[in-house]
């Protein structure tokens, strides 16, 4: 099969109606290599980059409860900035590039979940301005 590791995927095929951030940005643990009060930072096992994750909560209406906050997992050199908030919001609006899932059987439920892993983490552009056009006009929100 042609399809192997990661799968690249759009923002906007994960989160059609956008998502926020509802927790703070952390470093992942590597489980394996970490012992007792020894902290191992987790690494990404094809870019040797450093793995950091924020919970970020899906803005779907038809998404059950249950499932609206999810982990994403950034690769990066170091510790990624979420975007500014907006005022008068409860929660900072954020997008995501250089998406990709890998999808796997969750070992409590025996039901199929996905690993969502990001390059970096953005600002959303404004509606209606394609990555293109926001890239060359010098306004694209890094």
């Amino acid at each position: 099969m042609a399809l192997q590791g990661p799968i690249p995927i759009g923002f906007e095929q994960v989160f059609p109606f956008g998502c926020y951030i509802v927790g703070e940005v952390e470093q992942v643990k590597d489980f394996e290599a970490s012992t007792g009060g020894k902290f191992v930072p987790a690494r990404d096992k094809s870019t040797g980059e450093l793995v950091w994750q924020v919970a970020v909560m899906d803005a779907d209406p038809g998404v059950k409860a249950a499932q609206k906050t999810v982990s994403v997992k950034i690769l990066a050199p170091v510790q990624p900035v979420p975007p500014a908030s907006i005022s008068g919001l409860p929660f900072t609006p954020v997008e995501f590039d250089g998406m990709s899932v890998t999808p796997y059987v969750h070992q409590s439920t025996g039901r199929l979940a996905y690993s969502i892993r990001a390059r970096e983490m953005r600002a959303p552009r404004p509606a209606g301005k394609p990555a293109a056009a926001a890239a060359t006009s010098g306004k694209d929100a890094a």
